[in-house]
């Protein structure tokens, strides 16, 4: 049997799952498959069929409007293993290693995943002082400077969305726990461009964070740097935005390289 003979339009069998994932990377946003199907063109009972085997094996993953639908846990994790591949992740060390020097406290590299930010990448201050955050650790979107980069990044109903589903927890007495401050808050890290943690996950720590984009411009994982704030103030870390937005850019180009 020939690849003509399995071809619905000009897609060949084989490829129709990978275009269905390419076309919900490009979207950035969950997706319904009709939306999808819009530039594959393939008959309905075909995409539904595509949809459901990519969530059955976790792939994608339904939202919770039951309509559209985002990336899996599965996905997720290819995701992140196609960004800390050895070409790519040794560029980037070096670009973190330069920007540690830089700034001289510790910085990230944390990736959105469902519901929390995840550390990717992290090289340490050399002060004895430190704030212990490893890689693959877990923080919440609301109370972070890299969660409320990436929370800037939604367009307002997701954001809205997110503010009256979450269930907040007041980490220290800095953290935001409205749904009214938490918009409000993401709103303002739009505008200018970084985000900042005032003691709001931990108490005596600091961060700040700016976006790392892709090609056509949207928020892929985040750069910050955190400190105690008895070594460096916030105002004192605000001032390290240029150098973080620098270092950005260029992992940014690292990604629309691959």
């Amino acid at each position: 049997m020939t690849d003509s003979d399995n071809k619905d339009g000009n897609i060949p069998t084989n490829l129709r799952l990978l275009m269905v994932l390419e076309a919900m990377a490009e979207a950035g946003v969950p997706v319904t498959p009709t939306e999808v199907n819009h530039d594959l063109g393939l008959p309905k009972p075909t995409i539904h069929r595509l949809f459901s085997t990519l969530e059955a094996e976790g792939f994608i993953q339904r939202e919770i409007d039951g309509r559209g639908y985002s990336p899996g846990l599965r996905l997720r994790k290819m995701s992140a293993g196609i960004l800390s591949s050895l070409r790519i992740r040794t560029s980037r060390v070096a670009i973190l290693n330069k920007l540690a020097d830089d700034v001289g406290e510790t910085c990230n590299i944390a990736l959105p995943d469902r519901d929390a930010m995840v550390y990717i990448d992290r090289v340490e201050t050399k002060w004895p002082l430190r704030i212990q955050l490893p890689v693959g650790t877990r923080v919440p979107f609301y109370c972070t400077a890299s969660g409320k980069m990436y929370l800037s990044s939604l367009d307002r109903r997701h954001l809205r969305n997110y503010a009256n589903s979450v269930k907040f927890e007041a980490k220290t007495p800095n953290t935001i726990t409205s749904p009214e401050r938490l918009i409000e808050e993401a709103l303002k890290v739009r505008e200018r461009g970084y985000s900042v943690d005032n003691s709001e996950f931990m108490e005596g720590m600091v961060a700040v964070a700016v976006p790392i984009v892709d090609g056509h411009g949207r928020l892929v994982s985040t750069l910050s740097v955190h400190a105690p704030d008895q070594r460096l103030m916030l105002e004192e870390a605000e001032s390290h935005v240029d150098t973080l937005k620098a270092a950005a850019e260029q992992l940014s180009s690292l990604l629309n390289d691959v």
